[in-house]
């Protein structure tokens, strides 16, 4: 079987190859930039080049994307081109080419001003059924992919899961208040509780959907740490988060005062796996209670693949001001 990889050079693309050669799947990778897991060095906005790369191809997985750290440097147009019309050149492409299985990796970023409650209100419960509202060029451009690849199923069947990842970047936070708040992996740590995933988890998600894209024929997902919460605890979190975490999750406590860290004292929205989990067969490891003995056992917050893909940065050049600059 041979699997299509686009992003080959990023943060996830490198991990899905990595992966994908470990288990002996022929693997072919695009990207714009060469690197040891690109076998295509090109744009995914050039339609010929796309049909070249897709020859023999059974799965594709689309990982390759501009993401929100480049809505300060990038175009609206430069989205477009690459989030929608490389979305369609794959799509188109691999009609044509009879794969059988599509795989979009697309963002909770979709969810946009969906994901803010308003004061008073309760934590916002973030499943697949929340309608996404999107508040910039990269949130709308991704859901203007997610429609592309539900109209490719439905007019041409080809079977196409849609991945909504969670954060899984290795870089400090964009957020100068919070990095002054908390240190990296406090501040990553805390996020496993409701918006965050590890690299190697959104790799087996990848894998699932690969497998299940046939039988299911479309679908979209959550891929996110599956949270200790319960909708139940919605309001409390807006408000005493820290004690609504110690009661569930008690063994942080001693991990915490140790290291000096805090829990956030209040949390807005909650990402829910349960779908992902259930209809893909999809078995997440890196949960909050098992980041607790992770970094108990190793000192880290990474998973050994997280490690081996170290941190590539969005830019070529270097900030001041955090790991990107941010739209006010």
């Amino acid at each position: 079987m041979k699997v299509l990889v686009t992003g080959s050079a990023g943060h996830l693309g490198e991990a899905l190859v990595r992966t994908l050669q470990e288990m002996k799947y022929e693997v072919a990778g695009i990207d714009i930039l060469p690197s040891p897991f690109t076998t295509h060095t090109g744009s995914i906005t050039d339609r010929d080049f796309v049909k070249q790369c897709m020859t023999g191809v059974n799965v594709v997985l689309h990982t390759a994307t501009l993401h929100k750290p480049h809505v300060a440097t990038h175009t609206p147009q430069q989205f477009v081109d690459t989030n929608i019309t490389g979305t369609l050149n794959l799509l188109q492409e691999a009609v044509a080419a009879g794969v059988h299985s599509f795989v979009f990796t697309s963002t909770t970023s979709t969810f946009g001003d969906a994901l803010v409650p308003p004061a008073g209100a309760p934590a916002a419960w973030i499943t697949e059924e929340v309608t996404p509202v999107p508040k910039n060029i990269y949130g709308v451009t991704k859901t203007a992919a997610e429609n592309l690849c539900q109209l490719y199923f439905r007019n041409f069947g080809l079977p196409v899961i849609i991945l909504r990842t969670s954060r899984f970047f290795p870089e400090e936070d964009d957020n100068r208040k919070m990095r002054s708040i908390y240190s990296d992996i406090n501040l990553k740590l805390n996020e496993f509780l409701y918006r965050r995933v590890e690299i190697e988890d959104v790799v087996s998600a990848h894998l699932a959907a690969m497998q299940q894209a046939k039988a299911i024929g479309f679908g979209t997902y959550i891929i996110s740490a599956t949270t200790p919460f319960t909708p139940a605890d919605g309001w409390d979190l807006r408000v005493h988060a820290r004690e609504v975490v110690k009661r569930l999750v008690p063994e942080c406590v001693d991990l915490y005062e140790q290291r000096g860290w805090q829990l956030f004292p209040s949390i807005d929205r909650v990402y829910v796996n349960e779908r992902a989990r259930n209809e893909l067969g999809w078995q997440p490891k890196y949960d909050f209670k098992y980041m607790l003995q992770h970094i108990k056992a190793t000192n880290d917050l990474r998973s050994p693949l997280a490690i081996q893909i170290g941190v590539k940065g969005y830019h070529p050049e270097k900030f001041t001001d955090g790991p990107f600059p941010v739209l006010e």
